[in-house]
């Protein structure tokens, strides 16, 4: 179609060989990657992080779909339970040392990485250890815009 402003994100992509199906169809409907066409993978799965080099051979980058990458890590359902709401969001360690993981993992292959997910809407403390791990991209809420963008701004002023 001539489209140069649009990229592929695949959901839930559990292996790096499924990765590899899915651009195969693409390609058998004519559409396949190229400059002008990225196609990204959501890091959902804690598999997403440990396999990301394997991932990133297969993708152009990432971007972390946090509400999922937390439900898989500590194992709970996706509304949480009140009795364990404390540890059910992505300000839990092993939730952040896995973020972390795969933004480094894709800096260092020069891979885009971008987050999609609810927490940096949530928890503005969270968009900064976002900023400090460096994010390329954070979406937003549109109601948490401003004191989020506020809160990026200081972050950045620090480094």
């Amino acid at each position: 179609m001539g489209l140069t402003n649009v990229s592929v994100m695949v959901p839930f992509c559990r292996t790096p060989e499924e990765g590899k199906k899915v651009l195969k169809v693409m390609k058998d409907n004519g559409l396949k990657k190229s400059e002008s066409l990225k196609v990204y993978v959501m890091c959902e799965i804690p598999d997403n992080v440990v396999l990301a080099d394997d991932f990133l051979k297969v993708f152009d980058g990432m971007s972390i779909g946090s509400n999922d990458l937390t439900q898989l890590t500590l194992g709970m359902d996706r509304d949480g339970n009140e009795q364990i709401r404390s540890i059910s969001n992505e300000n839990n360690e092993a939730v952040k040392y896995l973020i972390a993981e795969v933004i480094k993992k894709c800096k260092a292959r020069g891979k885009y990485i971008g987050i999609c997910g609810q927490a940096p809407s949530d928890y503005p403390e969270f968009a900064q250890f976002l900023v400090k791990c460096g994010i390329e991209s954070i979406s937003l809420n549109p109601d948490s815009v401003i004191k989020t963008t506020i809160k990026i701004y200081e972050e950045e002023q620090k480094h």
